[in-house]
């Protein structure tokens, strides 16, 4: 199984993620730029984006593939999809390849946002936060397809451990 945590940026995925690993047995991290990451240093940067890059779509897929043929349990994705198709391609590669999926998205209203990226003491993310703030226009016109797309978990008061225990008990079916 696939738990997808899709949000914009600081609305608390990798907390969250790190929460929810701890509390689900088996379960582990995957994390989807990494694959970005690599095809960077073969393909070389794209103009925008290595999400633009059609391999990363299937790469994603096959490797929490064969990550979970090898080893089981539950993968653990934190990545921002907020062009459609990407998120379709992926959805339909996962379904195809027999793996069960829950897509949630952790959302913040705009000012909890912008809060967030602003006081975020994290000095890799220090150069970061005005790509992370341009993001958000971007998150907000995808908001209209991912509320039909995911789960939708409002993060703006809750806490991390909160919102996994929510996404862990959506997902165990309580």
């Amino acid at each position: 199984m696939i738990i997808w945590l899709n949000g914009a940026l600081g609305a608390g995925k990798t907390t969250t993620a790190k929460e929810l690993t701890s509390l689900l047995p088996d379960s582990r991290l995957f994390d989807t730029e990494q694959v970005g990451y690599m095809l960077r240093h073969v393909l070389g940067k794209p103009a925008r984006d290595f999400q633009d890059l059609p391999p990363w779509r299937g790469l994603v897929v096959e490797t929490a593939r064969q990550v979970l043929d090898y080893a089981g349990g539950t993968l653990v994705v934190t990545q921002t999809v907020l062009e459609k198709p990407y998120w379709r391609e992926i959805r339909t590669g996962l379904a195809e390849a027999g793996i069960p999926l829950r897509h949630f998205v952790l959302h913040a209203d705009h000012n909890t946002l912008v809060g967030r990226i602003q006081n975020d003491t994290d000095p890799e993310s220090a150069g970061a936060r005005r790509r992370r703030l341009d993001h958000l226009d971007d998150y907000d016109h995808a908001l209209l397809w991912l509320r039909r797309e995911a789960e939708l978990i409002d993060t703006t008061s809750i806490p991390p451990p909160t919102v996994a225990k929510v996404v862990m008990t959506a997902v165990r079916g309580g």
